[in-house]
């Protein structure tokens, strides 16, 4: 048991009975107990299994390579509709993590052995983005901020240009980049938080300052 889990368990203030449920599950099934990008995350030999995380609705159950397991049961969803490789099982209960129990172990020892075998996951590629005329004028108007945008990661371009042409008013289009040009200019993603975690990962838990 690692002491860093101890304390992200203490400081908590939902679904502690349920996380400490999960906790014992994943430690009965072998896994070595970590403590990664701020909450527990469990390993064998090495390799990133699963990890567990608190949100204000529910609790997760994170898999890795959540994609390549049977989930006979159907009880696994994927965290965003870009995830490639990640899924979950989300509880708001402890009676369903105990109803479970037996079904989640058989899903960590199946991704263990995913793990053992070295089966990699082919993730698509991205298609190319298309970007709304209005930034295009910008980069037009703007180098730096033009290189800045192209700096960030592929899933940060996508995440702002979502948002960008998520607006049917040209005047909108406009006005959201305007907002979002200084976030940009300083490499932040759309969906981060001044500790630099995404709002949709559970390494935040609600007590930053987002921006």
């Amino acid at each position: 048991m690692n002491p860093k889990v101890d304390d992200y368990l203490g400081r908590i203030k939902n679904w502690q009975a349920e996380l400490e449920k999960l906790r014992a599950l994943l430690l009965e099934c072998g896994l070595t107990e970590e403590y990664k990008w701020r909450v527990p995350c469990y390993t064998y030999g090495g390799a990133n299994i699963v990890l567990f995380g608190n949100f204000k609705e529910s609790c997760t159950l994170s898999f890795f390579k959540g994609v390549l397991l049977n989930d006979e049961k159907g009880i696994l969803e994927l965290p965003g509709e870009n995830s490639q490789s990640v899924k979950m099982a989300r509880f708001t209960s402890l009676q369903q993590i105990v109803d479970l129990e037996p079904t989640l172990k058989a899903y960590v020892f199946e991704a263990i052995e995913v793990e053992k075998a070295g089966i990699k996951i082919e993730k698509a590629k991205s298609k190319k983005l298309e970007f709304p005329e209005e930034l295009l004028n910008k980069f037009e108007e703007d180098k730096a901020f033009k290189e800045a945008f192209e700096a960030l990661t592929p899933g940060r371009q996508r995440a702002y240009n979502l948002h960008f042409t998520g607006a049917k008013q040209s005047a909108t289009r406009t006005s959201r980049i305007e907002k979002y040009t200084d976030r940009i200019m300083n490499g932040i993603g759309i969906n981060d938080c001044v500790c630099g975690h995404s709002k949709r990962m559970p390494t935040c838990d609600g007590s930053h300052k987002y921006l």
